[in-house]
């Protein structure tokens, strides 16, 4: 009986297939066909258009850098005692010159008179061995006295002098001493923060500074930029032109500054193919803080009425470098070109292109030599304009154009 009810499922299951087929035969029913091409063949696709329009467009190198100040000065005690005043506020803003500190200048005052003193004694030494001499000159005239004696104090004219001039420099390095109990700024800028307090013994091989002095303006910016680039810049600097460097916070968003190249590395770094650059900028804001991180737009060049397209109507693929060109019968046409200089939005089109061509620039990925294609209602839109008309609908219709990068 198991087996019989087995073979009855069997023949009922090949029933029902047997059953569908005769059924499906019957009515016609097959798989539909799907038209070619993602919105049919023929049908128009919807697409963004800009036209190429003449005008300039800058030669700009986009590069990281760093902000580095012009001056950094580690202000030190150039001779030994104690810190008895402190003048200086931790980020004050300094001139050259300006007090900072005072180390105890009463031993310094001493050795300065002492070493007077000593120079005084050695002056009225010298003076009466001068008149001692000119006495003999006399003396020795007349045969009055043996010229042995004469020579002697004329040794001695010459050693008193000689005592003069190593007392003086005593005076003088005194003096400086003196003069090194203040402790002035040696250039304009801005305090850090205070490392050593009133009342602390320093001398001169401390290792800890009194402060940190940086010049703030104006500052410089050191960028690096790929060695192929250089040729270009040392031959606008070789001409006598001034670049033109602005630099950008971190985001890319707000801009810190703007200055003027200085001048380029001596050599190329092997291990990246880079060189330095530095940059001068004025900060008079101070909008630009030692050690930060920017970057650095640097304009080379300014290319003058060249034929300019978005850098959205540019497609790479297997003809090479090339552009959708819309003709008069509403289709499309391949149109290899060569670029030129870009601006990150506008790029310069060199060869393929004329003033007022029409260019695809979204809609391109649904896009084949001699498609026919819808234009947006409201007509086409510049180089630099935004997308006037949205005129997509249906089979991805909001997807963006292909990346052109």
């Amino acid at each position: 009986m198991k087996r019989l009810r087995t073979l009855l499922g069997i023949g009922l299951g090949l029933a029902v297939v047997a059953g569908a087929g005769w059924y499906i035969s019957q009515n016609g029913t097959s798989p539909a066909v799907r038209p070619a091409g993602r919105l049919g063949a023929g049908v128009a696709v919807p697409v963004g258009l800009a036209t190429a329009t003449k005008g300039d467009i800058p030669v700009v190198l986009r590069a990281l850098g760093t902000v580095t100040p012009l001056a950094t000065v580690n202000v030190k005690t150039q001779i030994t005692g104690q810190l008895t005043e402190v003048h200086l506020k931790e980020g004050q803003l300094v001139k050259q010159g300006d007090l900072l500190a005072v180390v105890d200048p009463r031993p310094y005052d001493v050795a300065l008179q002492q070493a007077i003193g000593q120079m005084q004694r050695d002056e009225a030494l010298l003076k009466n061995a001068q008149t001692d001499l000119e006495r003999y000159k006399k003396l020795v005239a007349q045969d009055s006295l043996a010229r042995q004696q004469l020579d002697t104090q004329q040794a001695l004219v010459r050693q008193y002098e000689a005592a003069l001039v190593i007392n003086q420099a005593l005076v003088d390095a005194a003096r400086l001493n003196v003069t090194y109990t203040r402790i002035i700024a040696p250039l304009t800028g801005r305090i850090g923060l205070r490392m050593v307090d009133k009342g602390n013994y320093v001398t001169m091989g401390d290792a800890t500074s009194i402060c940190v002095i940086i010049q703030v303006q104006p500052i410089s910016v050191i960028f690096t930029i790929p060695e192929d680039s250089l040729p270009a810049v040392r031959e606008r600097l070789r001409a006598g032109a001034s670049l033109e460097v602005r630099a950008l916070d971190r985001a890319q968003k707000v801009e810190l500054g703007a200055g003027k190249l200085d001048t380029t590395d001596n050599l190329i770094d092997v291990t990246t193919g880079t060189v330095k650059l530095r940059a001068i900028f004025e900060n008079k804001d101070e909008s630009l803080f030692p050690n930060q991180f920017v970057n650095v737009r640097l304009l080379v060049d300014t290319v003058k009425d060249a034929t300019i397209v978005p850098v959205a109507a540019i497609q790479r693929g297997q003809p090479g470098i090339f552009v959708y060109l819309v003709k008069a019968d509403d289709t499309v046409e391949i149109r290899v070109v060569e670029l030129g200089a870009t601006d990150g939005e506008r790029v310069a089109v060199t060869k393929g292109l004329q003033v007022g061509d029409q260019v695809v620039i979204d809609g391109t990925d649904r896009l084949r030599e001699g498609a026919r294609i819808r234009k947006p209602s409201a007509g086409p839109r510049g180089t630099s304009g935004s997308p006037v008309a949205a005129a997509p609908a249906g089979g991805g219709a909001g997807r963006p154009a292909r990346s052109n990068q």
